[in-house]
């Protein structure tokens, strides 16, 4: 019996044993150094979850424009920069070169994906060098990377293979690569971009990718594909997102525009599927484009004050970066969960006030815990009831569809990405007025939205023109006023004129017409001394 009972032990003893071994060869994510991959899911050393939210910036081609466009890319909401590197297509980055764009990616707390350009289109386009001398250039320049696991993911070719065939084709060479870059010390996250000038429309990477992460001993590689016009429907974009999810394999979608000269991708879907799914973006690009595809560019001459039309689509616009990005944990303390609260935001300011609106605007609170503030929780109080409306990062918003001639109540508390609420608000009290607009003549009515706004600029849209009268009108005007030291920099679906400070937005010729309640819309951009934080004021409209 007794014999029995130790051979019954020595079987437990060999299970604990077997289920042992296995808690070790099977390493929690968050266990690891570094950014890792967690199912589909990428993940900081701590266990957070890290969603990809940023852009591309061109430093191989640019590298005096690299200071001003991480900060920029930074004020701009960002938690990423993919940084354009060179190992001798165009002038080589160093490894000193490097670490300097590590540090500045560091100091501007965003996490830095680097990659190598030399790669784009071989097979096809003259020039173009193979990933394994991809993979060369890297280890010359690993000095400048190691131990920066928790801040640098390594995307080692950028759009390794156009559409001809080659041999070794992209399943062998990708697997070669990973293979190499793990042989010689390299621990980080590695990102690499599919064939067909990176969007995959052969579908080589789709359904290659399991046995290409397999062959990476630290299945630690994130999958990236490019979309721009072969993914020019919602059905185009949730069938390949929809594949790699069931495979449960990780992908980000590591370059997209608005527009491109391949096709007109469906960027809308672009950025709201990859929010619903959880799924990391990264536009093309900052600045610095050539003539032929500079509707690309997100600003102006690397100036993060003037952004063009796709720049404010994808910092400001619905999924996009300001609404949705959330700062890496590494930068609020090793990695540590981030439980301060923001600071007590201002007590707001009722301005525009009309028979059913109201812009507030409040002096914006601060987050020493370092997670950056994702928004704000707006309260509006009438009678018993008490709605509490979501508000992107900003300090201003406008009310709409409040009862005519009644008085309202309104705080607001400030919200980290790390959820942490602030104290609220002091309480603003402001009472509709019993009809008309927003201050003009009988028959025209004006609230002017504020979409961002930065250190030294802001971004005021929509400015939305509603016919409040009984009859159509036939043109419109909205004059406003600047505060001192402002300036327009750029307007659209309206004709600015300026004297002094005051500015008068008359109707572009396709939007002048308006039947009784309906509206339209206008925007512009505007520059500012740094701190100051006043904006326009004394919106009236007019009409014939």
């Amino acid at each position: 019996m007794r014999k029995r009972l130790r051979m019954a032990e020595a079987a437990v003893l060999s299970l604990l044993a077997l289920l042992i071994s296995m808690l070790v060869a099977v390493q929690p994510a968050q266990a690891a150094v570094g950014l890792r991959v967690s199912g589909t899911k990428i993940v900081e050393s701590g266990g957070s979850a890290f969603v990809m939210r940023g852009v591309s910036h061109p430093h191989a081609w640019y590298p005096s424009q690299t200071t001003s466009s991480l900060a920029g890319i930074k004020s701009l909401g960002a938690n990423t920069v993919r940084v354009v590197l060179s190992g001798g297509r165009w002038t080589a980055n160093s490894a000193a070169d490097v670490a300097n764009v590590v540090a500045q990616c560091k100091a501007n707390r965003l996490i830095c994906v680097l990659e190598n350009h030399d790669t784009t289109g071989y097979g096809e386009q003259s020039g173009a060098v193979t990933l394994d001398a991809a993979v060369s250039y890297w280890i010359s320049v690993q000095s400048a990377l190691t131990g920066q696991e928790n801040y640098v993911v390594i995307n080692i070719g950028n759009e390794p293979f156009g559409n001809n065939s080659v041999t070794p084709n992209w399943t062998q060479a990708t697997t070669s690569a990973i293979t190499r870059m793990r042989n010689a010390g390299f621990q980080h996250l590695l990102m690499v971009d599919a064939p067909n000038w990176g969007q995959d429309w052969s579908f080589t990477m789709r359904n290659t990718a399991a046995s290409v992460f397999n062959a990476d001993p630290q299945h630690n590689t994130v999958f990236s594909i490019h979309m721009y016009g072969v993914f020019d429907t919602a059905a185009k974009i949730n069938s390949y997102l929809d594949t790699f999810q069931t495979a449960g394999l990780p992908l980000v979608i590591g370059e997209f525009g608005f527009n491109h000269s391949d096709g007109n991708p469906d960027e809308d879907t672009i950025m709201a599927q990859a929010q619903t799914r959880g799924v990391g973006y990264i536009g093309w690009s900052w600045s610095g484009n050539s003539s032929d595809v500079a509707y690309l560019d997100m600003v102006n001459n690397f100036s993060a004050s003037s952004l063009t039309s796709w720049g404010t689509r994808i910092f400001n616009g619905a999924n996009g970066i300001a609404q949705t990005s959330k700062q890496a944990a590494v930068y609020t303390g090793g990695g540590t969960p981030d439980t301060t609260p923001p600071t007590t935001p201002g007590t707001p300011v009722a301005s525009g006030i009309t028979s059913t609106g109201a812009t507030l605007s409040w002096t914006a609170s601060t987050d020493s815990g370092g997670s950056g503030l994702a928004g704000y929780n707006v309260y509006r109080e009438q009678g018993a009831t008490d709605p509490q409306l979501g508000q992107p990062a900003t300090n201003s918003i406008t009310l709409t569809g409040l009862s005519p001639s009644t008085q309202y109540q309104v705080y607001v508390r400030a919200r980290d990405g790390a959820g942490n609420l602030s104290g609220n608000s002091g309480l603003v009290t402001f009472t509709t007025t019993s009809g008309g607009g927003g201050g003009g003549t009988t028959g025209c009515g004006v609230v002017a939205t504020t979409q961002t706004q930065w250190g030294n600029g802001y971004v005021i849209q929509p400015v939305t023109v509603t016919n409040t009268g009984p009859a159509a009108i036939n043109g419109w005007t909205v004059t406003f006023t600047l505060p001192a030291g402002h300036t327009i920099t750029g307007s659209w679906n309206a004709t600015f004129t300026t004297s002094g400070q005051t500015v008068t937005a008359r109707n572009a010729a396709h939007n002048g017409s308006l039947a009784p309640s309906a509206s339209t819309s206008f925007g512009f951009q505007a520059s500012r001394p740094d701190g100051n934080t006043q904006l326009p004021s004394a919106y009236t409209c007019t009409a014939p």
